[in-house]
């Protein structure tokens, strides 16, 4: 019962880590995998509310592999956590059927410690929906939901909802203008790499533009102002060729 997701397990590491080239390999020597098969042990038995050994369980889990999952977190199937050091899954985390989480990545709450008794039974942690990529180093924060297959990009930091087919990426994480996604779509790290936008570039070239707009609209102002002295010297000269007096031999 506890295990009975294993095969597909196994499968999804096949199906998107090329490194991984059978499923023995994938057993002997995948972290990622073992954090899995130990979080669904302590699970089972979080569920039934035996939850000091749950911890326990959790912590073994954790010294071996590197990744720390509360056994109260809700994983579906065929979760794939790539190099899975430094991974941090929270108590009140969702997380639905084929996500990939890669190292550091951390779907943590936001509410204060302070406040701990308050928080009991509260949501604190992401959801993340089916399909979704999150990068490593990505820091996903508070009850935020990830939509279907969206992409978080490396060392983001997402802390409001992330739409479905999204990328977002950057401190605090924003959508690429550009960006869509689908299931048949694979964003190793969560980050596109083609025609992927410099935000760098974007904005130095609307300064440049920018700069060239009024840079040419100085000019005109220029052309104006001396098109205006020249229409007065013009105008006083004829005043002043006006007021002389005529002469008469």
């Amino acid at each position: 019962m506890v295990f009975k997701h294993l095969i597909d397990d196994l499968d999804a590491y096949m199906e998107r880590d090329p490194a991984a080239s059978s499923r023995i390999m994938v057993v002997t020597s995948y972290p990622g995998f073992h954090a899995v098969v130990w979080f669904r042990l302590a699970h089972w038995l979080w569920s039934l509310r035996l939850k000091t050994l749950a911890r326990f369980v959790g912590n073994v889990g954790r010294l071996l592999t590197g990744v720390d999952i509360h056994p109260g977190a809700q994983i579906g199937r065929r979760l794939v956590i790539d190099h899975a050091i430094g991974v941090v899954i929270g108590e009140t985390a969702e997380l639905e059927d084929d996500v990939t989480l890669y190292h550091n990545v951390t779907l943590g709450g936001i509410a204060p410690a302070v406040e701990s008794e308050a928080q009991i039974d509260v949501k604190r942690h992401p959801t993340v929906l089916s399909g979704a990529i999150i990068g490593s180093g990505a820091q996903v924060l508070g009850p935020v939901t990830v939509g279907r297959n969206a992409r978080v990009g490396a060392n983001a930091v997402v802390v409001r909802d992330v739409p479905e087919n999204c990328t977002v990426v950057g401190i605090p994480a924003q959508p690429v203008a550009t960006s869509s996604c689908s299931p048949e779509q694979f964003s190793a790290y969560g980050t596109p790499t083609d025609e992927f936008p410099d935000p760098d570039a974007k904005a130095m070239g609307a300064m440049l533009n920018e700069i060239s707009t009024l840079r040419m609209r100085v000019q005109e102002l220029e052309r104006e102002v001396e098109e205006r002295i020249q229409l007065r010297r013009a105008s006083g000269a004829r005043d002043t060729e006006s007021d002389e007096p005529s002469t008469s031999v």
